[in-house]
């Protein structure tokens, strides 16, 4: 796998690491304050999933299935890089409240400012999904994209289903 390669999948993976620290540091703090988690499990199976995905692309390239297409990684990295300002801004958004969990303050109230006012969960549609297609694709990892997203959207879909369940009861009145 050429050099280029390897320092973009560390540094993924080294972005990914801070996201998860600052989820960590908002989850103990929300936690302290009363907040509740919902989903525990599927959050398990989505992170273990995001991870795996990663691991299959980075193992994918490495073992060379495809003829390396430079036009397709740079598309690659300019999707992924406008997935990781999209999660920049939503955890401006969110601020203390955003972690990779669902969990609910008693204090929570609903975001409709920032990417909220335009898309009901960017996080999900204009972050992870193309933060995943854009990894894929600089690897040139084709099979990871073609059978990854696809059993990504299971765990993916189930969080949603759940996050949104959690909103109706904490915000019912206000959707």
């Amino acid at each position: 796998m050429p050099l280029h390669l390897i320092l973009f999948a560390v540094a993924a993976f080294a972005w990914r690491l801070i996201t998860l620290v600052i989820s960590a540091r908002h989850e103990k703090a929300l936690k302290r304050d009363g907040a509740t988690e919902y989903g525990a499990k599927n959050s398990i199976f989505l992170a273990a999933s995001h991870v795996l995905y990663y691991i299959c692309a980075v193992a994918e390239a490495a073992a060379g299935l495809h003829e390396p297409n430079t036009l397709v990684s740079a598309a690659g990295i300019v999707v992924y890089l406008a997935s990781a300002l999209v999660l920049v801004s939503v955890i401006r958004s969110l601020g203390r409240l955003w972690t990779i969990k669902i969990i609910i303050s008693p204090q929570h109230r609903r975001v409709q400012s920032g990417l909220f006012s335009f898309v009901r969960h960017p996080n999900y549609f204009l972050n992870i999904l193309p933060e995943l297609i854009g990894f894929a694709l600089v690897l040139n990892a084709y099979w990871t994209l073609v059978i990854g997203i696809p059993l990504y959207l299971i765990p993916l879909v189930t969080r949603i289903r759940q996050e949104e369940a959690a909103m109706r009861a904490t915000f019912a009145p206000e959707m």
